[in-house]
């Protein structure tokens, strides 16, 4: 249990049965009635966003939330299968909980992992990557107005936009938030 007092970005708080991460949160006092502090929350699972408002000094329930760097080992049906560095326990990781994380997840690939009582809340990547990649058309020069781009398939089954240049066998870095080329590795 803490206080909204002890409210600071990034805590994970358990309302009705849910977790919330605070993303922000702002005391104000007027200057008739009581104070109160004003957030705006995040679910750990669902990624919805709320704005909700507090008196000062109300008790929260706060949630632990463990996050580990973990290797990507391997997939196993609909599982992925993360292998904690410190103590090499594998734990399983439904494939809904990953998301779009598994486009640019290959196998020995670091990631954090947040576990809430044992059970994987998400998988976050590096804000970047670098791929390899295994299928792109030729581009062809005079085949554009402006600055032109084409689909170009990487090894781990994602395609990224990327620059006409760009040819077959070339690693690239990837924005993993967005799947962005941000250019040749």
């Amino acid at each position: 249990m803490a206080t909204t007092n002890d409210l600071k970005n990034g805590l994970v708080l358990n309302l009705d049965g849910e977790l919330w991460a605070v993303v922000e949160f702002q005391h104000v006092k007027p200057g008739k009635g009581g104070a109160f502090v004003r957030t705006t929350l995040k679910n750990v699972l669902s990624g919805k966003v709320v704005d909700r408002t507090f008196n000062a000094g109300t008790k929260v329930d706060t949630a632990t939330v463990d996050k580990r760097t973990m290797q990507y080992l391997y997939a196993d049906g609909e599982d992925f299968v993360f292998m904690d560095l410190d103590t090499y326990d594998q734990i399983h990781v439904p494939g809904a909980t990953v998301g779009d994380a598994s486009k640019y997840l290959l196998p020995e690939a670091e990631a954090t992992v947040a576990t809430h009582e044992g059970v994987p809340l998400y998988v976050e990547l590096p804000t970047s990557v670098v791929l390899e990649i295994t299928y792109t058309e030729p581009g062809l020069q005079g085949d554009r107005s402006t600055g032109g781009t084409k689909p170009a398939t990487v090894e781990t089954g994602a395609t990224v936009n990327v620059p006409l240049f760009i040819s077959n066998g070339e690693k690239i870095k990837v924005d993993t938030r967005d799947g962005r080329y941000l250019g040749r590795a």
